[in-house]
């Protein structure tokens, strides 16, 4: 047995039949007046393989758009969000909306936000009374 045979390479005649069918229908088609049948089919087969990657570039556009990035405004936690959608920090669980870019926290109607500031005293209440 030679094992440096290529059989492999071998093609016989039912081979370059399979190969050559293709193109012979084509041929046959154009020359009968119907080459706006095979143009077709190429157009589509084109859309076909292109909308994948349209599709994928289009989703990425949207989601840049779309997407936020911010901090928490009660635990300074940073993460992402959709614009326009309401949820809960993973962090502290406070209900907040992304809008314009940042996350707002949602409070219930009639609801005074307020921000606390701590006030360093420079004397104690013993000494201002003293001074009196």
């Amino acid at each position: 047995m030679n094992q440096n045979r290529f059989d492999g390479l071998q093609i016989g005649l039912a081979e370059i039949s399979r190969l050559l069918l293709p193109f012979a229908i084509i041929w046959l088609l154009g020359s009968l007046g119907l080459g706006w049948l095979v143009k077709s089919f190429f157009i589509l087969l084109l859309l076909l393989l292109l909308m994948p990657v349209l599709a994928f570039l289009g989703f990425r556009w949207w989601l840049s758009r779309n997407l936020v990035q911010a901090k928490c405004p009660v635990c300074s936690y940073e993460f992402m969000s959709l614009n326009a959608s309401e949820f809960n920090c993973p962090s502290c669980g406070e209900p907040l909306k992304a809008e314009n870019g940042a996350f707002q926290r949602l409070t219930p109607p009639g609801t005074i936000d307020v921000s606390a500031v701590e006030v360093q005293t420079t004397r104690r209440l013993d000494d201002a009374e003293a001074m009196k």
